[in-house]
């Protein structure tokens, strides 16, 4: 029985399946915009992006738009000519000099190396209230399936906000500078065939470095003052995660404010309820977020993003270890700290707790 059932088999049609060609359609290339100018120190920024076209294998759907003539022009003529950077392709500056002013109105204009022109709607610079203090807290999130909950620092900025005007905020934070602690004492080099075994080889320096990290803030934090106009209030302006390197034991940081238009606020408001969005039934349809970017070749051309100008104040802050009420367990590098991106045995000129 079994030898022809075995026969059967030889006589089976044997047959290959040929691949299934899907056609993806192309998406459509979007061009969007981000920059901010403000009346704090330059150079200012504006990054010009397009997404890509796609196919079955998602490669570069994000890419930079190179070799743009880019300008931004006050109410009163003045031009501002922007220079591309040589490292960061894309993001084009203004001189290290340029500060918007507050009262005037400023507009983007962009022209791409295909000669597509874009234009921004003006944009008018109000002035932001000083950060009369930062004030502390610290936040923990429990984690499933973890013991230690994540953990970090939220920044909450106390202003005296003006009664002759509606205000609309928007906070970032700038680069983070910290000293970081490592342990070249438990250096171990990586095994090789000359030397197979891991022997501790000590390193005599350094333990204590200076580190820069450029982190942003983890949400956006924005406000509107309707339910404090006239009034001194606290609110909460940024959030600084504890990556158990962070606050072992100095950490500086400066939060900046920005006194925005009503326009752009509301734009920004968009953006935070789209990015939290957590996937419920309830939630609203994702959407095309329209900012303040047109096309002069095509009124009808989805651009996206936003030109914000803006009036900004700053405040310094060093944050101590002790300042915490929960600490995640300090990160071990058993290396030189010199060896970590970022990191110098000098501090900064400017370093001063």
């Amino acid at each position: 029985m079994l030898k022809r059932f075995f026969y059967l088999l030889l006589f089976l049609p044997m047959a290959c399946i040929d691949p299934y060609q899907v056609d993806v359609p192309q998406g459509q290339q979007l061009l969007t915009v981000e920059g901010l100018i403000h009346t704090g120190l330059g150079p200012h920024s504006i990054t010009l992006t397009r997404s890509d076209t796609y196919g079955s294998v998602f490669e570069g759907l994000v890419r930079p738009v190179t070799g743009a003539t880019v300008v931004i022009r006050d109410n009163e003529g003045r031009i501002i000519f922007l220079t591309e950077g040589q490292e960061a392709r894309g993001s084009y500056f203004t001189p290290v000099d340029f500060r918007a002013e507050i009262g005037k109105s400023y507009t983007l204009q962009i022209q791409t190396a295909d000669g597509r022109v874009y234009t921004s709607l003006p944009e008018r610079v109000e002035s932001a209230p000083e950060i009369e203090n930062i004030n502390l807290n610290t936040v923990t999130v429990p984690v499933e399936g973890e013991t230690t909950p994540r953990s970090g620092v939220q920044l909450i900025s106390e202003i005296n906000d003006p009664a002759d005007q509606n205000n609309f905020y928007f906070w970032r934070i700038s680069p983070l500078v910290y000293v970081l602690e490592t342990r070249p004492d438990l250096f171990t080099p990586r095994p090789t065939p000359e030397k197979p075994d891991r022997i501790p080889e000590p390193k005599p320096c350094c333990a204590v470095c200076y580190r820069t990290e450029i982190t942003g803030n983890q949400s956006l934090f924005i406000a509107q003052d309707d339910n404090f106009n006239g009034l001194t209030t606290r609110i909460p302006a940024g959030f600084i995660e504890d990556d158990g390197l962070r606050f072992v034991n100095k950490l500086r940081v400066d939060l900046r404010q920005y006194a925005i238009s009503q326009e752009a606020y509301r734009f920004l408001r968009l953006v935070k309820q789209q990015a939290e969005i957590s996937g419920s039934i309830f939630d609203p349809p994702p959407a095309t977020i329209r900012g303040n970017m047109i096309s002069l070749d095509n009124p009808e051309e989805v651009v996206l993003g936003y030109f914000m100008a803006a009036g900004e104040s700053s405040r310094r802050i060093y944050i101590d270890n002790s300042d915490l009420t929960f600490n995640q367990i300090a990160a071990t590098i058993p290396d030189d700290c010199r060896v970590v991106a970022w990191a110098n045995v000098d501090p900064p000129v400017d370093w001063n707790p």
